[in-house]
C-alpha cells in the first residue's frame, strides 16, 4: 500500500495527463469497461448549532482499478452581505479538510494506494471543465470570464488552456483581495493576460467561455449576461437556474449521478450541496440544513457519453450557447486519475511504503 499525499500529486499529474485519463475512462462507460457509484452523502448533528457533520463516499473502476472517496466535513452555510448563500466547511477546526481516496487492485482485491483528495479533487474537477470544453467550445475560444477565484477556478483554467488557445480572462469574486491575487498569479504561471473585475457582469461580457466556480448553493450568473457563441460551464449543482439553462442551446451533463431513492423521513435530495443524503437529527436540528433551489430537470439532459456516441449533438454552429455541467461519473473520475498518479508516483519512488499486511487479515468478514 503506498501513501501519496497532495505533495506527490501535484509533482506527478500535469492537467493534460488528467483530461486524457479521465476521457478514456469515460468511454469506458460505452463499451463496459468502466463504472460507478453515485455520491451519497449522510449528514449528523454535530457540536456547532448552526452547522451539521456530513460525510460523502463515492466509487468507481476502470483500467484495473477501484477507487473510494471519502470526505469527512463539518459543514455550515453563512449569508453573504448580498443575501446569497455559501457552504463552508472543514475537519477538527476551520482551515484543515479531511478527504481521502483509497484504491483497490481489480485483478486480486490488493490495497493499492492511500491518496490525501486534494490536489486530486482540484485536478479532476478542473479537468473535467477541459473535457467539456474540448466537446463544445468554438475552436477559436480565446477569451474566458471567471466568476469565483479559489482552488477550483485555478485548475479551471489551466484546463481551458490545454484545449483552448486561451489569451485573456476577466475574474470576478467578492473578495477583492482573492481576485486581485488570483490574478497576478495565473497570468505569471499561464503566460496569458488575467484581469481582476469588480462586477461579475464586467467579468463575463464579451467572453467566448463562462465559467463560474463558486461554492453558492444560489444561482451565480443572469440569463441577460449570456451572449451568442459562448461556452458555460459550472462548479456547483446550483449556480446555474432554470431560466439561464433556458437560454442554452446545447445542454450536455457529464454523466448521470443516477440516483432513484425516493425521499422519505431519513432520505432527501437539494440538502445543502448534496445531490442525495440520508439525515440523521430531531425536526428541530434539520432546520439549520438548507434546501438548495432545484433549478434543472438534468435526467432530460444528454450526458458526455450521448455526445461522444453520436446519439446526441454537440455544437454544430458558432453562434449556439452551450453549456457543459461536470456533475456525474466522478468514481470514474478518481479511479482513473488515481490509477494514474498511483503509478506514476510507483515508478518514481515517490510516496510512502505501508506493509500489506497492516491492511489484510486471516479473519472472513
Amino acid at each position: 500500500m503506498l501513501l501519496i499525499n497532495n505533495d506527490v500529486v501535484a509533482k506527478t499529474l500535469t492537467m493534460r495527463e488528467c483530461i486524457e485519463a479521465q476521457e478514456s475512462a469515460f468511454k469506458g462507460l460505452l463499451n463496459g469497461t468502466a463504472i460507478f457509484r453515485p455520491r451519497i452523502d449522510t449528514y449528523v448533528p454535530c457540536e456547532r448549532d448552526d452547522g451539521y457533520y456530513r460525510f460523502g463516499s463515492v466509487e468507481g473502476a476502470s483500467d484495473g482499478v477501484l477507487a473510494v472517496r471519502l470526505k469527512s466535513d463539518i459543514v455550515h452555510w453563512p449569508q453573504n452581505p448580498d443575501g446569497s448563500i455559501s457552504e463552508s466547511k472543514y475537519c477538527v477546526k476551520p482551515g484543515t479538510f479531511c478527504g481521502l481516496v483509497f484504491l483497490y487492485s481489480t485483478a486480486n482485491g490488493e490495497p493499492l494506494a492511500l491518496l490525501n483528495d486534494g490536489h486530486l479533487q482540484h485536478m479532476r474537477v478542473g479537468g473535467a471543465a477541459g473535457i467539456g470544453t474540448r466537446l463544445l467550445a468554438r475552436e477559436d475560444a480565446q477569451v474566458v470570464g471567471m466568476i469565483g477565484s479559489g482552488g477550483m477556478a485555478r485548475t479551471f483554467l489551466e484546463a481551458y488552456c490545454v484545449v483552448r488557445p486561451i489569451k485573456k480572462v476577466k475574474v470576478f469574486s467578492r473578495n477583492v483581495v482573492r481576485r486581485e491575487q488570483f490574478a497576478r498569479e495565473m497570468s505569471q504561471s499561464l503566460s496569458i493576460e488575467v484581469i481582476a473585475v469588480d462586477s461579475p457582469e464586467k467579468a463575463v461580457k464579451g467572453v467566448d467561455i463562462l465559467s463560474t466556480c463558486t461554492d453558492s448553493i444560489k444561482p451565480t450568473i443572469e440569463s441577460s449576461w449570456l451572449e451568442p457563441g459562448m461556452h458555460v460551464v459550472n462548479l456547483s449543482p446550483h449556480e446555474i437556474s432554470s431560466e439561464v439553462a433556458s437560454l442554452f442551446d446545447i445542454k450536455v451533463q457529464q454523466g448521470k449521478e443516477g440516483l432513484e431513492i425516493p425521499e422519505n423521513d431519513f432520505f432527501r435530495y437539494g440538502i445543502g450541496g448534496s445531490l442525495g443524503a440520508y439525515v440523521m437529527g430531531t425536526k428541530e436540528q434539520q432546520k439549520r440544513l438548507p434546501r438548495a433551489t432545484k433549478n434543472l430537470k438534468l435526467n432530460q439532459w444528454p450526458v458526455y457519453t450521448d455526445v461522444l456516441s453520436g446519439k446526441s449533438a454537440g455544437r454544430t454552429h458558432p453562434d449556439q450557447i452551450t453549456h457543459y455541467r461536470t456533475i456525474g461519473n466522478w468514481g470514474v473520475q478518481f479511479s482513473s486519475v488515481g490509477a494514474l498518479v498511483f503509478r506514476k508516483a510507483k515508478a518514481a519512488g515517490l510516496g510512502h511504503e505501508l506493509p500489506n499486511e497492516w491492511f489484510l487479515q486471516d479473519i472472513r468478514n
